[in-house]
């Protein structure tokens, strides 16, 4: 049995890590048997580094010094050490001290009481554990022959978290002036410091509550860390293809030719294990048996041999100092998968695959085609990656014939490592690629991704299709990412948000990226359509207002016109103030077409241009292979134009936006007992909790597996037209359809339970449950938003008692699970002025529908008349906390008619949010309605958002309905559900994601 001073092993310590070179460690705790471990890394360290750690000549560790460095209570005492091949790099390690510097110890039980705020920040925790001494030492070393690889900056992101979590507040570091290197991973941290100068040394303190510096700081070394990593794989300077055969054929001997024949700049290897001894060559490359045997070092390692021996060419690779994999071999269940990621990380590779199709690299200076595929695309600016080796081949063949040149190709199959998020860390700073394009069938870290994407967005295109749609969000079989409960159509519209072009299809990709990648954005949607056919002009002129575009009057320039017409033409339209881009239409001429004079035409009209021009055409052989030469996108169909150029409106609208993103208020909410009272509940557990009686209900954020999109986006007074429509996104219950405006839903406590947008993964490991009635109301009033309150009514006279406390006019209304979406039934009664008609509509009531006891009929005040509408917060594992908003009843319900915004929302996000769903018309005076206070509704939507953000205890909020007048709002109803331990723990350290 484990004694108290004695802490079980934190697993969740461990962690693989990028480091500044693109290579990987393993940062884990130190345990009581890496005593041999130590005593090698330290004899391996300078003595110099030695001296910067110990302020002394210290050539050995004495067998006392490696029990206190190796035995650990992973409280008041930590210490974590980087690995590469299973060998000590660096350590760190802290010592909690008091106010005088003396070692301190937690007091009993707190570690755990601690821990149970993992993922607040410290404060959270040590508010409940007095007497616990919240500062500590800190101290690194780190080998010589990896210093400059960011390792002590890695391992002070983890100790930090460690520290965190452990209830300490505060680092401090006793650093020799002359250790610069060691100041500086202090100073460049970003955290809140103090300096000062000490008995002959540096003496820092810093708090270790993250600040926005410190987390700029992460992303920028985890975008340069993930970024050179996939560089390193796509710019070798050397090749070792493992399974070339020594005949022609197969995969490995394939892709040896495939580089040699793309004329790859470095050097290869041929490696087949069946060779003899002695010197030999593979298609002219030199071949031995084994990477081992290789002279030279290698780079990265194409693997193309039967899965079985793959974990074997892993190990060699590793122990031969290889920088990266590529695995092509096929038929590896998940825990192999595993294994084989494990592995190649603690050798310091990435793994790319298995079951890829390969990498390309078209930069003259490299010129890799690492793929079974023997024609490698002309360079241009477009990067591609994809999951499907399949999608790959017929991605790579339309830009081909579309004549748009490839900057770089990734296809990551099973992505068990290398994912599409390393390859936009890439190309975001990539200055050869210019448009990124990702065929993606699942998305492991739906929340980083987006964050990447809207960064990369910022600068370049970043155009997206989804695979697997219609299947759960499942990812294919043999795919490392788990399954994601997150509804498509929640993830597309957040994808979109962050300045994503979303298309449905790999022809709709190829159709933008032909526009993005040749042509300026427009500055608006202003189009005008010109031809030498009115009918398709006219067509045009109908797929622009279908698509959002405004096009003007189509100019026909009748079939008699020819190319310096169209220049003309096209010139003048290009020259006009009143337009943004260019349609042009084209059918054959009457004897022999002038293709190549009209391409230099339109060329000449648009060169230089600011704003874009596309050409439809029609049986035009010849034409757009002329005008891609040329810089000029052309399609056959107008609809596939259009669709093109108004997705690069969007985007165009979205990048002009993104440069003032608006601000996240601040309130005056009381934070401080929030946390007490959910610190409270979730301290009592689901079971130890007082909540409301049976029919307590949970929050219901809004879910459910259609992914409806809708491009149209309603025309809103006095408000841009919003520029990013949302996509279906049903599953939103609340009022009963057909409700009239004004009226009130069943109270917190007289809901039936529904299930959140916890996945069953989180939901297995996380507990969670709804706050009682009167819990929920303070919670919300202490930032700020009041619940109207409501009265049970199981007989006439509480009923009336209830009424005369409210003041009338009231609602009463039954609150029973089966008539909550039968308005017809004649369950609600609003605005009862007096007794006796309360009196009245009770008996008409349960006479009508039954039992007191079968209906649970309440009193509310009546709230002013208004628009219903639904305001939910759900903490979601995938992609983090997410705001939705829609109106009440059918639009959401039966349309799916909700927007999405990512928590923490900003100003600009709130009032974005309410003007996106297409029923925004009626929020601002349709048909003649008096608009409402959609200022008083942005305020509640960022509160709510602020609400979430403040506390990672609680995982749903549901607001239904939020009745919005002309002058206020009234919130008629509402649930929170928390859960303990909270799931998310963000800010963290970096981490490569284990599948």
């Amino acid at each position: 049995m484990r004694t108290p001073e004695e802490r079980a092993y934190p697993t969740h310590w461990e962690a693989d890590v990028v480091l500044r070179d693109g290579g990987t460690a393993r940062i884990r705790p130190i345990a009581e048997d890496d005593a041999e471990r130590l005593v090698s890394f330290y004899e391996q360290v300078s003595d110099e580094s030695k001296y910067y750690r110990f302020f002394a000549p210290y050539p050995r560790l004495s067998d006392r010094d490696v029990r206190r460095f190796t035995q650990h209570d992973y409280v008041d005492r930590v210490g974590l050490a980087a690995t590469v091949g299973g060998e000590f790099i660096a350590t760190v390690r802290y010592d909690r001290i008091d106010a005088t510097g003396r070692p301190a110890h937690s007091p009993p039980g707190a570690a755990e009481r601690l821990g149970r705020h993992h993922g607040q920040g410290a404060a959270a925790g040590l508010d409940d554990v007095a007497g616990v001494a919240d500062e500590a030492e800190v101290a690194f070393l780190v080998r010589d022959d990896h210093q400059g690889r960011g390792v002590a900056s890695a391992l002070l992101e983890h100790i930090a978290a460690v520290a965190r979590e452990r209830g300490i507040r505060r680092f401090t570091a006793e650093v020799l002036p002359a250790n610069s290197k060691m100041i500086k991973v202090f100073t460049d941290a970003g955290y809140s410091q103090k300096r000062s100068f000490e008995d002959g040394s540096v003496h820092l303190t810093f708090d270790l509550e993250p600040t926005e510096r410190s987390l700029a700081v992460m992303r920028a070394r985890e975008q340069r860390a993930e970024g050179r990593s996939v560089r390193r794989l796509l710019a070798p300077g050397s090749i070792a293809v493992v399974g070339a055969g020594r005949e022609p054929g197969g995969t490995g001997r394939t892709v040896l030719e495939n580089l040699g024949a793309g004329g790859f700049t470095g050097r290869r290897y041929a490696v087949n294990s069946a060779l003899g001894e002695g010197g030999s060559e593979i298609a002219g490359v030199p071949a031995h048996r084994s990477v081992r045997e290789v002279p030279e070092p290698v780079d990265i390692a194409v693997v193309a041999v039967p899965a079985a021996q793959v974990t074997g060419v892993v190990r060699e690779c590793g122990e031969r100092g290889v920088q990266g994999l590529v695995v092509l071999s096929a038929g590896f269940g998940r825990d192999e998968q595993r294994e084989l990621v494990r592995l190649a990380r603690s050798y310091g590779m990435r793994l790319l695959g298995p079951d890829a199709f390969g990498i390309m690299n078209t930069a003259p200076d490299v010129r890799l085609n690492a793929t079974p595929s023997p024609a490698m695309p002309p360079a241009g600016r477009i990067g591609l990656f994809t999951q499907s080796g399949a999608i790959g081949i017929a991605l790579l063949d339309g830009l081909h014939a579309r004549g748009a040149g490839l900057s770089t190709f990734v296809s990551a199959g099973n992505r068990a490592d290398v994912s599409g998020n390393d390859v936009l860390q890439f190309w975001d700073e990539d200055p050869e690629t210019d448009v990124a394009l990702l065929y993606l069938e699942s998305i492991g870290n739906p929340r980083k991704f987006t964050r990447l994407a809207k960064r990369t967005a910022a600068r370049k295109p970043v155009v997206v299709v989804k695979g697997s749609r219609h299947s759960g969000s499942a990812p294919p079989p043999g795919h490392a990412a788990p399954a994601s409960r997150t509804p498509v159509a929640t993830v597309t519209s957040l994808l979109r948000q962050a300045g994503v072009v979303m298309v449905d299809t790999v022809t709709e990709m190829l159709d933008a990226a032909a526009l993005l990648a040749a042509q300026p954005l427009p500055a608006g949607r202003r189009t005008a359509v010109l031809g030498n056919a009115v009918s398709l002009g006219f067509l045009t002129y109908d797929a622009c207002l279908s698509d959002g575009l405004r096009p003007r009057p189509v100019t026909d320039l009748t079939t008699e016109a020819g190319p310096e017409d169209f220049r003309r033409a096209v010139s003048a339209a290009l020259a006009d103030p009143g337009t943004d881009a260019v349609v042009v239409t084209v059918i054959p001429w009457v004897g022999t077409t002038p293709v190549e004079e009209l391409a230099d035409a339109l060329r000449s009209a648009s060169e230089g241009a600011e704003k874009p021009v596309t050409v439809v055409h029609l049986a035009m052989e010849g034409l757009e292979t002329a005008l891609a030469a040329r810089g000029v996108p052309a399609y056959p169909a107008p609809e596939r134009a259009v669709r093109a150029l108004s997705r690069a409106a969007r985007y165009g609208s979205w990048r002009r936006e993104a440069r003032n993103p608006g601000r996240v208020p601040e309130f005056d909410v009381d934070e401080r007992a929030a946390a007490a009272l959910l610190a409270r509940a979730t301290e009592a557990g689901a079971d130890g909790y007082a909540g409301d009686a049976p029919g307590t209900p949970a929050a219901q954020p809004a879910h459910a597996d259609d992914d409806r999109t809708a491009d149209d986006r309603p025309e809103v007074p006095d408000h841009p037209e919003p520029e990013h429509p949302e996509p279906g996104h049903p599953g939103v219950e609340g009022v009963p359809p057909g409700a009239p405006a004004g009226s009130a839903v069943p109270p917190a406590g007289a809901r039936e339970a529904r299930p959140t947008t916890l996945s069953s993964e989180v939901s297995g490991r996380y507990r969670s449950f709804p706050l009682n009635a009167a819990d929920t109301a303070s919670l919300l009033a202490g930032y700020g938003i009041d619940v109207q309150p409501v009265s049970p009514a199981p007989t006439a006279d509480a009923a009336a008692e209830a009424a005369r406390g409210f003041g009338y006019p009231v609602a009463l209304k039954t609150t029973a699970p089966h008539l909550r979406h039968r308005a017809d039934l004649g369950g609600v009664r609003l605005d009862i002025a007096g007794e006796n008609e309360l009196r009245r509509a009770f008996a008409e009531l349960t006479a009508a529908l039954g039992a007191p006891r079968e209906l649970r009929p309440v009193v509310q005040p009546m709230a002013p008349r208004g628009v219903d509408t639904v305001v939910r917060a759900a903490f979601d594992p995938a992609i983090g906390a997410v705001l939705s908003f829609g109106l009440a009843g059918p639009p959401s319900e039966l349309l799916g008619d909700t927007g999405h915004r990512l928590v923490p929302v900003t100003d600009r996000e709130a009032a974005e949010l309410i003007r996106t769903i297409r029923t925004a018309p009626i929020l601002f005076g349709w048909r003649g309605a008096q608009p409402v206070d959609t200022a008083a509704l942005e305020n509640l939507l960022l509160r709510v958002s602020r609400l979430l953000d403040d506390h990672v205890e609680i995982v749903a909020v549901d607001l239904e309905p939020v009745v919005v007048a002309p002058r206020g709002l009234a919130v008629l109803g509402a649930t929170v559900r928390v859960a303990e331990p909270p799931p998310l723990t963000e800010p963290g350290a970096r981490r490569l994601p284990a599948y």
